[in-house]
């Protein structure tokens, strides 16, 4: 018998060509999983991770969607069953960020988030219910962020997106229950090789484990929620403690 909890499991990990995403899909994939690997715009990193599942004998293949669009939502879920027949697991990962201060903020920008952040993981969630309920333990991860718990007036949209993430969680888990756990995670500030050293600073200083939090974290936090069957609704702050209140 095979030791990998998610073993005989299908999963899709949204945005998953690059940085957390990345390697949420290649952690599912060494669990067990059998792994939809979406993308957007990172075509070339979603397949170098297709590769590396199936280079250390796990099955995944690639599939692009604009998650703004639904008709774009159907077309991927209707690729996942012809090659999983099943869903077991979706993690609502893709998201958009960037700087939206109230004098300068555009309509266009304001609808790209929030369509991107929001709309995405409740219509993700729509289609995936019925494919979820069928193999009768049917988990949902939604990630929110620390946005989504502070308020961050340079990034307001972004903000805001996460924060409607966090009720979409409450009201997935009632409206999912019992058959499908939905939860989130809301990381603090992920570091990675190549981004900027003083990016990380200001966190760093405020927050009480004084360090940003790596990859593994957040894939522990995933992890978790995915093997935690009497645990619904919840949001699970990985973020060294800087949600604190001071």
């Amino acid at each position: 018998m095979s030791d990998k909890p998610l073993q005989g499991h299908s999963a899709l990990v949204t945005g998953a060509g690059r940085r957390i995403g990345r390697h949420l899909a290649l952690r599912l994939a060494a669990e067990g999983a059998r792994v939809a690997v979406h993308y957007q715009r990172s075509r070339a990193g979603a397949e170098a991770v297709a590769a590396e599942i199936a280079a250390a004998g796990g099955e995944a293949f690639c599939v692009a969607a604009d998650l703004t669009r639904t008709a774009d939502i159907e077309t991927l879920f209707a690729a996942i069953e012809k090659r999983f027949t099943r869903l077991d697991i979706l993690v609502n990962n893709a998201a958009t960020f960037y700087p939206t201060p109230l004098a300068e903020t555009t309509e266009e920008q304001w609808d790209r988030i929030l369509d991107s952040n929001l709309k995405s993981q409740f219509f993700c969630a729509q289609r995936a219910a019925p494919l979820l309920r069928a193999g009768g333990r049917g988990r949902i991860v939604n990630f929110a962020s620390l946005g989504g718990l502070l308020a961050w007036p340079r990034f307001t949209a972004y903000s805001v997106s996460k924060a409607g993430v966090i009720m979409l969680t409450r009201c997935l888990a009632r409206a999912l229950a019992p058959d499908i756990t939905v939860n989130a995670v809301a990381p603090g500030t992920i570091s990675f090789p190549d981004d900027a050293p003083e990016l990380a600073e200001e966190y760093i200083r405020k927050a009480p484990l004084k360090r940003t939090g790596a990859h593994e974290d957040i894939s522990n936090a995933v992890m978790y929620l995915l093997q935690a069957p009497f645990v619904t609704g919840q949001v699970l702050v990985v973020d060294g403690g800087r949600s604190i209140p001071s």
